[in-house]
């Protein structure tokens, strides 16, 4: 389990994260989501310890993470802009990486050959920036980690990679019970891999649940006639006579209030993570604003 306890960090004047808990399940997938400037980056830095906190504690399976070789050794990490030595070859790398991880598989090293097909005695630097982004995934999956942190993990690769990568990870979930945290904007991806879901603003959690119980507990209402009363609306909109209405709560509930408003049609939708991402955020400055010309 990875664990921030009441995280404040600050940078001059700028509060970075303010008293910020956060907590990914062992063996769980968890997308940690949020505009622009949330402090997800500052999250990552923590969790992997490159940042001490000002306040709070950082721990992996109750350990604290800053300055620990013991979780560092079991640790992964991919960042949104990957590093290698200058004139390293993947070959190079992977003897460094043996070096540094006791876990190190070198036949799984092999054997992802065949997978990324890549060159082993080519200079990395002579890559593309997706198969640089392979050459990351193949060294770190070779860890073996109990923990992988993954910051824009499939930018830059293809459609066809992106499927292949993640479907590594989730049998090394299966297989292993690693624990993985994914900071990603594309949510229409996380929606599929992840099981938990943590929505951070202003380096607050605003929001932090199970996927199944974030999609679970908003819902759009599509209704013709009067807006039933007592419902907790995120957001309302209306094209002709047909409103559509964000709603929390519980799908029974909601029904239930929409039935007693005797309207001539309604239905009952599920929302994706795109989409409570936005409706979330929308009641905290964040909502998508009409721009007039």
């Amino acid at each position: 389990m990875l664990e921030m306890k009441n995280v404040t960090k600050t940078f001059g004047a700028f509060k970075a994260l303010d008293d910020l808990t956060l907590t990914v399940p062992k063996g769980a997938v968890y997308g940690l989501v949020g505009p622009n400037g949330a402090g997800k980056s500052t999250v990552i830095r923590h969790l992997t310890g490159v940042y001490r906190p000002d306040s709070g504690e950082i721990t992996m399976e109750g350990l604290p993470i800053y300055e620990n070789p013991r979780v560092k050794a079991v640790t992964g990490y991919i960042p949104d802009d990957v590093f290698f030595f200058p004139s390293a070859t993947l070959e190079d790398m992977g003897k460094f990486y043996q070096g540094l991880y006791p876990t190190f598989d070198r036949n799984l090293f092999r054997q992802l050959y065949d997978i990324f097909q890549l060159p082993g005695k080519s200079p990395i630097r002579r890559f593309s920036k997706g198969m640089q982004k392979q050459a990351a995934f193949q060294l770190s999956l070779c860890i073996r980690p109990e923990v992988l942190i993954l910051d824009e993990p499939v930018d830059g690769l293809d459609p066809v990679m992106r499927r292949q990568v993640m479907s590594l990870i989730l049998s090394d979930v299966a297989e292993r019970g690693t624990t993985v945290l994914v900071s990603s904007h594309n949510l229409r991806e996380l929606e599929d891999v992840c099981d938990h879901v943590g929505i951070l603003n202003h380096g607050k959690m605003l929001l932090e649940r199970s996927l199944a119980d974030m999609q679970g507990a908003t819902h759009k209402l599509q209704i013709v006639g009067e807006v039933p009363l007592g419902l907790e609306i995120l957001h309302e909109s209306a094209s002709g006579r047909m409103k559509t209405l964000i709603v929390r709560g519980k799908p029974a509930q909601i029904e239930a209030r929409a039935a007693a408003a005797k309207p001539v049609y309604f239905d009952l939708l599920p929302l994706s993570l795109e989409e409570i991402f936005i409706y979330e955020l929308g009641g905290v400055d964040y909502a998508v604003k009409d721009i007039l010309i």
